[in-house]
């Protein structure tokens, strides 16, 4: 580990092979927390290059426990982290708005590691139990098109370094992988990343991968569509940048998506949205990331469509009507 990191201080890159290697080591102890904690500073210094992210994501799902759910053909929503926002649940929030319309969601999620409250958090304020059972969440996507998968359980080498994560406070290359690593390779995911050379990192990455994706960024700095300000939006077949305006909505406030200061708050917020209950702005952030996730499974609808789809799945409580089911099946 010496030489290497004396190489990464350097400015030098790690190849491929090199960063699997490395990352497989992490998860088998063979380094202590000091050395973990000088490499990932080396990434928050500056980018990770493709080959990087692509042999972390190959150590990553080497070491994943598998779980086939490929007949679903689902989605994902997850953000990197690390924006430094601390918004409530929206990613969380709009999958069951996803499930109540209609689509299939598996989602992969973790305890907050620079926010309040992840989506792991605001799953157990709900006293959801997690499992990698195959049959529990087959039962559970049956029931509702709704999975959970908490990361721990399926990937040893996020488990190994979530203390060290935990006590730094700060975006790591972690947060860049975990979207990457959902154990069910999922057929379709909308990513939300912090910044643009992780925009186009990603894109670039899922083009060439087989998962239908789209890859969006709030132009001020949110890892998600926070209507605060224009935002930018890859799929494949399309990049654009929109403003709040030219999906019906209205701009937000940053103070309007805060996400609490304990789990408890973030909870309250998530169960206000999903009953309807919740701010406009709070209500039209989740509405915007779930259409544009409706758009990446259907993109011959229009964005208006898929919005109204969503609108629906809220507005009529099916959106609640998955959440108390999910719970029922997984409490």
């Amino acid at each position: 580990m010496k030489e290497m990191l004396y190489r990464l201080f350097d400015h030098q890159f790690l190849g491929r092979q090199e960063a699997q290697k490395v990352l497989v080591d992490i998860a088998e102890g063979k380094y202590n927390s000091e050395q973990v904690s000088a490499l990932i500073t080396v990434f928050l210094m500056r980018s990770i290059s493709v080959d990087e992210l692509s042999g972390f994501r190959d150590a990553l799902l080497s070491m994943r426990v598998p779980v086939d759910l490929s007949d679903y053909r689902a989605m994902d929503i997850v953000g990197t982290g690390g924006d430094g926002k601390n918004t409530f649940n929206i990613s969380t929030a709009s999958c069951f708005v996803l499930a109540g319309a209609g689509y299939n969601v598996v989602k992969h999620g973790n305890y907050g590691a620079t926010s309040v409250s992840g989506a792991s958090n605001v799953m157990e304020q709900h006293g959801v139990k997690f499992t990698k059972d195959v049959d529990t969440l087959r039962r559970s996507l049956d029931a509702c098109r709704m999975a959970y998968l908490h990361a721990p359980f399926f990937n040893p080498a996020l488990k190994a370094v979530a203390p060290i994560r935990k006590n730094l406070g700060v975006r790591t290359f972690f947060n860049l992988l975990g979207p990457l690593a959902n154990p069910s390779m999922p057929a379709y995911q909308l990513l939300g990343v912090y910044n643009l050379p992780l925009f186009r990192l990603y894109s670039y990455t899922y083009q060439a991968s087989s998962t239908r994706f789209g890859v969006v960024h709030s132009i001020d700095g949110y890892d998600e569509i926070s209507l605060t300000s224009e935002f930018k939006v890859a799929m494949p077949e399309k990049e654009k940048v929109y403003t709040p305006e030219m999906i019906g909505m209205k701009r937000c406030r940053n103070e309007d998506l805060w996400g609490g200061d304990t789990p408890e708050e973030a909870s309250k917020i998530f169960d206000a949205v999903l009953n309807n209950a919740s701010t406009d702005a709070q209500r039209d952030c989740v509405l915007a990331n779930s259409g544009f996730a409706i758009q990446v499974i259907c993109p011959e609808k229009s964005i208006e469509e898929c919005i109204a789809e969503a609108r629906e799945s809220l507005q009529s409580r099916r959106a609640l009507d998955v959440l108390n089911k999910f719970i029922e099946i997984n409490g």
